[in-house]
């Protein structure tokens, strides 16, 4: 893998969406229908950085939890805590609890050290907690019996991603954006890489990806610093970036749109949702060419179930993946032919049945 840090050091924090105002204790309460078989429980959420419309991964489990509400009546809440330390965290899964919400999902890494106090302190609650293990600090996993720990294969999504990519395109360069580097955002980097080379060297096709366009910006809420190496990138020559950034993506998406509005031909590849409709830039023109997607409300909304059913799977660590339907790209992608999208599926049948393996840590394909 290559890697190059960036030192852009604007500071710039993505506006609040429409649902949210900018600062603490923003939140949405759902009643259910009330006569479905979770209409006596009540699901929680407290957002990471960023707010619960932000296309990306608050959106995306907050769906699932939607989802289940109308399935399943479930009533449901989630609270937007003022930052992101852990007695934010706290605060606000205390005001869930306190408000009988006593199955409170949590997404994002960010959120190990606030469950891991909080699985002991509310030990009648259930918790799940997305792309992270409770530890008291020392990253040592804690999951206790009402915690689940929620991974994704998201090298499967990045490769299936570059795959879609380098069919449609044909020739070009790439560029990867990632956020903090940790290893969600790593694999979908080394994932999008090998995905790359495997389309490469089975299909024919010559989408490359250089050393000085991938970089990390370090953080997942600087939008400018985003657009800033988004151009870099594009004046470099790159064709289609794939940003897996959180808000400095949402800068890197502006960016592209704004230059397909003034006539260049330049694609982004979505992360973790559907963000086709990120992309729009005129009419129902989008610069998504694709998603790689970790299917979160469907992980989401499955053990809200399984809680229903008296099968929480307690104390134990999750992986999503191709093979439990867990990761993807989008059933519908309207900048993809026919023919790219039906490759793209018998590539997934492959991993799925084992034909492809895909690594999970930097390196080649393993074949």
């Amino acid at each position: 893998m290559f890697k190059k840090k960036a030192g852009l050091g604007l500071a710039f924090l993505l506006a609040a969406g429409t649902l949210l105002g900018a600062c603490g204790s923003a939140d949405e309460e759902g009643k259910g229908e009330g006569n479905g078989k979770g209409a006596d429980i009540k699901v929680g959420m407290v957002t990471d950085a960023g707010t619960i419309d932000d296309k990306s991964f608050n959106q995306g489990t907050w769906e699932g939890i939607k989802a289940a509400e109308e399935e399943l009546g479930i009533q449901t809440k989630y609270l937007k805590p003022a930052g992101t330390t852990e007695a934010e965290y706290l605060k606000e899964i205390g005001n869930l609890y306190d408000a009988g919400y006593k199955f409170i999902v949590a997404p994002g890494f960010k959120f190990e050290t606030a469950i891991f106090q909080a699985q002991s302190k509310y030990e009648d609650a259930k918790f799940v907690i997305l792309d992270g293990n409770p530890h008291k600090g020392d990253f040592v996993p804690a999951i206790a019996d009402n915690s689940v720990a929620v991974f994704f294969a998201e090298h499967e999504s990045g490769f299936l991603a570059a795959v879609a990519t380098a069919l449609e395109l044909q020739e070009g360069e790439a560029g990867f954006i990632g956020g903090m580097e940790i290893p969600a955002v790593q694999k979908f980097n080394w994932g999008f890489q090998q995905g790359l080379a495997y389309a490469n060297e089975n299909f024919g096709t010559n989408v490359t990806i250089k050393a000085d366009n991938v970089v990390y910006q370090g953080s997942f809420d600087n939008s400018a610093a985003g657009g800033q190496i988004a151009a870099q990138m594009f004046d470099r020559g790159v064709n289609v970036i794939f940003p897996a950034a959180g808000g400095v993506g949402v800068g890197a998406f502006t960016e592209a749109k704004n230059r397909a509005k003034a006539g260049e031909e330049v694609w982004m590849v979505g992360v973790d949702v559907d963000q086709y409709a990120e992309g729009i830039y005129e009419g129902d023109k989008s610069v998504t060419l694709t998603s790689a997607m970790k299917k979160l409300a469907h992980a989401t909304q499955e053990l809200i179930e399984q809680e229903l059913d008296g099968e929480f799977p307690g104390g134990k660590s999750l992986t999503y993946d191709v093979k439990n339907d867990g990761v993807g790209i989008p059933e519908e992608n309207p900048n993809l032919s026919d023919e790219t999208v039906n490759k793209v599926k018998e590539v997934f049948e492959k991993i799925k049945s084992g034909e492809i393996k895909v690594s999970s840590e930097q390196g080649d394909l393993i074949k």
